[in-house]
């Protein structure tokens, strides 16, 4: 018998009752429904709205169930409309019609957002124990490749040289602040619907603040109204987890050119490539291209989430069943994307001196001449223009700036000396660049200890 059907004659259509029921999507919910009633049944028996014994007899009752259901000795029952129904009817069947007490003063509405948010509080946590461990691999290979020399890009074209430590440190940040993120949002995650019953409370005298303490709540929510109609911790959540997903996509992205043959930078495990079934030189990156495609997955459940809530009017509509589906998607592809990426850092091997060719191909110390000159007086829109001519120069001769004869820097200014080529050789330059979040390697190890401190890890990663 369904929960609602005290006034309604008749079955519904067979299509419609699949089409309403959830029990599919919402079971992962059932161990964490089964806590919050035993604290909505302490509480009460508290408040004397329940005697002791009956209490007593109910919380037994549902930790039998959830014994049996840990030790699969009862299966969730599909045909139950959602898992709410299952635990009930089950407890039903374990101790008689003194179940049917269980529900008193609450209603399905702030049952299931309690529910979630409880289950959101263990799922959030494991992402956040997840970007602590993609935070070890990124500052592990930083700390093994802080005197890798590889360009820096803007536009995707060779800009100036940096260190690779440096480049995985920049990842690094980004998932620091995503980290933060997750901690912030945990403050408004963690309050109680519970006790907002339908949408304008009980009559019941029930003490809300209690049950609270008893599910590790620190707040309630405030309005009744509020508690069960709005999902704004959904949506919030949808956007940390989205953000997370473009920075994983991003370096996906970067793994991919990088592993590519005009690049060949880096190589990617075997334990995190596939092969193809035709041409038996290939080694594809499919590990880093899925993680770059969850992100449009994630997005795309995002948006899902805030169209449908943006219209809805107070209080509780059947829309919100919509709401569980894809933040669980979201979770499940988040949690494998690093799980993924972790490994494949950890694994990356990365070649040195074709990072290093490149970077003297790409003429990537030109800003470093005009540095140079403006050293020596001249303005740097001036420097500017003459190490373009120097660059130009360098490019129809098939040479690179340090190839470049002292006699052709000095047509172009006599400011320089011999010394020019000290200046433009590539690790001075980018020992040079000490500024606070540059790529010098004494910055670049600051920057490894800042996040390793974030992460309560000061000791070695290795």
């Amino acid at each position: 018998m369904k929960l609602w059907s005290g006034m309604l004659s008749g079955e519904l259509n067979k299509e419609a009752e699949e089409f309403n029921d959830s029990i599919k999507i919402d079971q992962r919910l059932i161990f964490y429904d089964i806590k919050g009633s035993i604290a909505h049944v302490t509480m009460l028996s508290k408040c004397k709205i329940l005697r002791e014994d009956e209490s007593k007899k109910i919380i037994e009752g549902l930790e039998k169930i959830k014994k049996k259901l840990e030790d699969k000795d009862i299966e969730i029952d599909y045909t139950c409309e959602d898992v709410h129904t299952f635990v009930e009817e089950k407890l039903i069947e374990e101790i008689g019609d003194l179940g049917k007490k269980m529900h008193t003063a609450r209603s399905r509405n702030d049952q299931v957002t309690t529910d979630l948010r409880l289950y959101l509080k263990d799922e959030v946590s494991e992402v956040d124990n997840l970007l602590k461990e993609y935070l070890q691999a990124l500052c592990y290979l930083a700390e093994n490749n802080t005197e890798t020399i590889m360009p820096g890009y803007t536009h995707l074209q060779a800009a100036q040289a940096v260190t690779f430590a440096h480049h995985m440190m920049a990842y690094a940040m980004m998932a620091l602040r995503d980290s933060d993120r997750i901690r912030d949002y945990k403050k408004r995650l963690n309050s109680l619907p519970l006790g907002s019953c339908a949408l304008a409370g009980t009559s019941y005298p029930i003490d809300r603040e209690y049950t609270a303490k008893l599910l590790g709540f620190e707040s309630i929510m405030q309005n009744s109204m509020d508690a069960v109609s709005d999902r704004d911790y959904v949506l919030e959540l949808h956007a940390i987890l989205s953000l997370i997903a473009i920075h994983l996509s991003r370096l996906s992205e970067e793994i991919i050119i990088w592993s590519s043959q005009p690049f060949n930078f880096v190589s990617i495990d075997d334990m995190y490539s596939t092969g193809s079934s035709i041409m038996p030189q290939k080694k594809n990156p499919d590990m880093a291209e899925l993680i770059r495609s969850k992100a449009a997955r994630l997005i795309g459940n995002m948006n899902q989430s805030y169209i449908m809530l943006k219209s809805l009017p107070l209080a509780y509509s059947k829309d919100m069943q919509e709401d569980k589906e894809s933040i669980f998607d979201s979770l499940d592809n988040i949690k494998i994307s690093l799980t993924v990426m972790t490994g494949m850092l950890k694994t990356l091997k990365i070649n040195k001196k074709r990072m290093l060719k490149a970077c003297k191909e790409g003429y990537l110390n030109a800003t470093d001449v005009a540095d140079y000159l403006v050293n020596k007086g001249v303005t740097f829109r001036d420097a500017h223009h003459i190490a373009a001519k120097l660059v130009k120069i360098a490019q129809d001769n098939d040479q690179t700036l340090d190839q470049l004869d002292i006699s052709i820097f000095k047509n172009q200014s006599n400011k320089f000396e011999e010394d020019i080529y000290e200046a433009i050789e590539l690790e001075n330059m980018v020992e040079s660049r000490k500024s606070l979040g540059a790529t010098a390697k004494e910055e670049v190890e600051r920057q490894i200890n800042f996040v390793k401190e974030k992460i309560g890890n000061k000791g070695d990663l290795k």
